[in-house]
C-alpha cells in the first residue's frame, strides 16, 4: 500500500502599520511526500500499470523520455504538483506583488457585468409582476448599477472602469478616502507626513487654551540617531519674560520690535478671507506682526490693525506698472502711504516650497478684487515670473532694497531660500557695503497651497543648513550684528524656536501651524479649492463655516502660550533672552566618539569669528566659496 504524509508550516502575511508594501513571509519548512520507501527506490511497475499511467499522466511525467510513465515517474509527478499548487494557493491569498489582484476582479469584466445586469432586471420585473405593483425597491438599484455600469464602459479615461464597469469603481472610492484612513488610524504619532500628529495636537491644544502637558513620560526615542536634547543648566536657572523676547530690528530712526514668533507670508487667494482676517485678528491682539504673502495687501491684512510686513514679490503686486509690469515708485509709495500698518517690507527672491518657480494666476481667477489689490487687468494672466525684472544680481538687489528703506522709512529685507552657495556668499559681499535689515531663510521644508512635486520635495535647502550657512557668511564678514536673521520652516512648538534659534536665527516666522491653530485638519486639499475648514480655499459656501473672532482668539492663543513655552526653556538653559541662544545649547549623539558619546551643535558646526573672511582666515571649504564666489557667479561690484 502506498501511504503519504504532508507537512507544512505556513506564516501568513503581516504589514507594517508605518505604511509600505506588505512584508509578507511564506515558508514550507517540511513539505514531504513520502511512499513505500523514504530513499524512493526505483521499483518495477507491471506492464499493464505502466500502460494505465500512461494514459492517465501528461508528457510532463515522463522524465526519462522513453514514452512510459511508470511508477517512480507517476510519484516524482504527483509530489512536484503537489507543492507547487500548494505553494501558489498561499501566494494567491497572502503572496506579494505577482498577486496583489484579488481573483474575483480578475473574473469580472463587460461579459460578467451584463448577465448579472440581466438577472438583477430579471429579479426586478419578476417582483414587480408578484407584487401587482412598481417594486421600486429593486428597480432603483438594478437602474443605479446599469447607469453606472454602461457609464464606465462609455468613457475612455480609465482603463479599469471600463474593464470591470461597475465593481471597477471601488478602486477610486478606496483611493478617495485613503489619506484620512491613514492620518486616524494607521500612521504613528510621530510620522510627519507633513505635520506628525504630536506637532498637531500640541497646536490644537494651545490654541483652544487647554492643558498641553503629556503623562507618563516622553514617547520620543531618545536612543534614535537623529534625537536632539536642550543642554540645560543644573546650577542656575533665569526668568525670561515674553515681554523681553523682542528682537529690534533695523538701525538709527528706521527699526520695529519684532516678536519671537510670527505669521509667514500667506497670501489672499492662496487663503479665505475669513482666515487672513482671523490672522490678522490674533497678531493684533498679541501684537505681532503678520505677513502678507507676495499677493499683496488686501483689505483684509488690514481689516484688525495688525502689524505688517509687506511682501514684495516678482509680480510686484501693490506696487506695479499696469501696463509694463515692471516696478513703479509712485505705486509702491501709494500703498505705502495709505497703510501705515506696513512695519517692514520684504523683497522676496524664492521661498521654501518651490523655489526657483514662478507662477500664474489664470484670467478666469482674476477677480475685480484680486484685480484692485494686485494692480493687475481683469481678463488677462497674472504672471509672477521666476526671476524679479528690477535689478539682476546681488549688488542691485542691495541697492533697491536701500531704495526702498529710503523711499518708505521702513526696515527693509530679503527672503530666500538657500540655494547656490556662491551666490549666497556673492550677496553677502554685496551687503557689506550696503546691508539690508534682515534676512528671513525659508527652509526647503516650507509648504504651499500648491508647488510642482519635483521642487516641492528637492529643490532648496533645508532649514537647518541653510540657516547655520547664512549664520557662517554673514559673520565671517562682520555684519552679523547689523542684520537679522529671521527662520521660517515647520515650527510648531517651542522647541522648534530653540532649534531655529540654535541654528543662528534672531526670531521665527511660521505659516502652517497658525493655520492649525485655525482648525487645519491636514487635509492636504490646498490646491483644490476644497479645503473644508474654510481656510485654503475661495468657496463662500466653505468660507462661511470659518468665524474669523473665534480663530483670530486661536491664533493669539497659541502664539502666546508657544513664546511662554519658549521663554521657559530659555530660562532652564540659564538664559536671560533668545539672544544668548547659540549653538552650545543643542546636544546631539555621536556613537562614533565611543558607548555614551555626544556633542553639542557648536562642535559639529564651530561658530564662525567674526570678520574671519575678510582676512582669509575662515574655515577651510567657506573660505574657498568666499574667495571665489564672484568669479563663480559672473556677478562682480562696479
Amino acid at each position: 500500500m502506498i501511504r503519504g504524509t504532508l507537512t507544512r508550516n505556513i506564516q501568513r502575511p503581516q504589514r507594517s502599520l508605518l505604511g509600505g508594501q506588505p512584508i509578507t513571509i511564506i515558508k514550507i519548512t517540511n513539505t514531504q511526500i513520502r511512499w513505500a520507501s523514504e530513499k524512493k527506490k526505483k521499483f518495477k511497475t507491471p506492464p499493464a500499470v505502466e500502460k494505465v499511467l500512461t494514459f492517465f499522466f501528461p508528457r510532463e511525467a515522463d522524465t526519462n523520455l522513453d514514452g512510459k510513465v511508470d511508477g517512480q515517474e507517476a510519484v516524482d509527478f504527483i509530489q512536484k504538483t503537489t507543492e507547487k499548487r500548494l505553494m501558489s494557493s498561499w501566494e494567491q491569498r497572502y503572496g506579494g506583488d505577482g498577486y496583489r489582484f484579488p481573483d474575483y476582479i480578475e473574473k469580472w469584466g463587460r461579459k460578467p457585468f451584463y448577465s448579472v445586469g440581466v438577472v438583477f432586471l430579471g429579479g426586478s420585473v419578476f417582483c414587480s409582476f408578484m407584487t401587482n405593483t412598481m417594486c421600486w425597491g429593486a428597480l432603483l438599484p438594478t437602474a443605479f448599477y446599469w447607469g453606472v455600469g454602461l457609464r464606465d464602459i462609455a468613457q475612455t479615461k480609465s482603463t479599469i472602469r471600463r474593464n470591470f464597469p461597475f465593481i471597477g469603481n471601488v478602486r477610486y472610492i478606496l483611493e478617495s478616502f485613503r489619506p484620512e484612513i491613514r492620518q486616524y488610524f494607521i500612521e504613528s504619532d510621530h510620522e510627519e507626513q507633513p505635520f506628525s500628529r504630536n506637532n498637531r495636537s500640541i497646536v490644537y491644544k494651545r490654541a483652544k487654551g487647554i492643558s498641553d502637558s503629556q503623562a507618563f513620560g516622553t514617547r520620543k526615542d531618545v536612543y534614535a540617531p537623529n534625537y536632539m536634547w536642550l543642554q540645560h543648566s543644573i546650577f542656575k536657572t533665569s526668568h525670561c519674560d515674553p515681554k523681553d523676547s523682542r528682537t529690534i530690528v533695523g538701525v538709527g530712526d528706521i527699526t520695529y520690535s519684532a516678536s519671537l514668533l510670527n505669521i509667514s507670508g500667506m497670501s489672499y487667494g492662496a487663503l479665505s478671507n475669513a482666515a487672513v482676517k482671523a490672522l490678522n485678528f490674533g497678531a493684533k491682539k498679541g501684537n505681532f506682526y503678520h505677513n502678507t504673502g507676495e499677493g499683496g495687501v488686501s483689505d483684509w491684512h488690514k481689516s484688525a490693525g495688525a502689524d505688517i510686513v509687506w511682501n514684495i514679490g516678482t509680480g510686484y503686486f501693490g506696487c506695479r506698472d499696469m501696463e509694463t509690469g515692471k516696478f513703479s515708485e509712485e505705486k509702491f509709495m501709494e500703498t505705502i502711504n495709505n497703510t501705515p500698518q506696513i512695519k517692514m517690507i520684504e523683497i522676496k527672491l524664492s521661498q521654501g516650497a518651490k523655489p526657483g518657480h514662478g507662477g500664474l494666476l489664470p484670467a478666469e481667477k482674476v477677480t475685480e478684487e484680486i484685480a484692485r489689490i494686485r494692480g493687475v487687468k481683469m481678463g488677462e494672466n497674472c504672471n509672477s515670473p521666476p526671476l524679479h525684472s528690477t535689478f539682476n544680481g546681488p549688488y542691485e538687489l542691495a541697492a533697491f532694497a536701500s531704495r526702498l528703506r529710503e523711499l518708505s522709512g521702513r526696515p527693509v529685507g530679503i527672503k530666500l531660500c538657500v540655494g547656490n552657495r556662491s551666490e549666497v556668499a556673492t550677496l553677502v559681499k554685496a551687503l557689506i557695503d550696503n546691508p539690508v535689515d534682515f534676512i528671513t531663510v525659508d527652509g526647503g521644508e516650507g509648504g504651499t497651497g500648491a508647488a510642482p512635486f519635483e521642487f516641492s520635495n528637492r529643490v532648496g535647502t533645508p532649514l537647518e543648513m541653510g540657516i547655520i550657512l547664512m549664520d557662517d557668511l554673514l559673520r565671517g564678514a562682520g555684519i552679523r550684528d547689523r542684520i537679522k536673521i529671521i527662520g521660517s520652516g515647520k515650527i510648531a512648538s517651542a522647541f522648534g524656536i530653540i532649534k531655529t534659534l540654535v541654528y543662528g536665527a534672531d526670531f521665527c516666522n511660521a505659516a502652517r501651524s497658525m493655520m492649525f491653530a485655525m482648525g487645519c485638519i491636514q487635509a492636504l486639499k490646498c490646491d483644490t479649492n476644497k479645503c473644508p475648514t474654510g481656510i485654503a480655499t475661495q468657496d463662500p459656501a466653505l468660507i462661511s463655516g470659518l468665524n474669523y473672532l473665534d480663530k483670530g482668539e486661536r491664533v493669539y492663543n497659541f502664539q502666546k502660550s508657544t513664546v511662554e513655552a519658549a521663554c521657559h526653556l530659555i530660562g532652564a538653559l540659564g538664559l536671560e533672552g533668545p539672544g544668548r541662544v547659540d549653538r552650545r545649547h543643542i546636544v546631539i549623539p555621536n556613537r562614533e566618539i565611543g558607548a555614551g558619546g555626544c556633542q553639542n551643535f557648536a562642535e559639529v558646526h564651530p561658530m564662525v569669528e567674526h570678520g574671519c573672511l575678510l582676512n582669509g582666515t575662515g574655515p577651510k571649504e567657506l573660505q574657498h566659496i568666499w574667495d571665489n564666489c564672484e568669479k563663480v557667479t559672473g556677478f562682480m561690484k562696479n
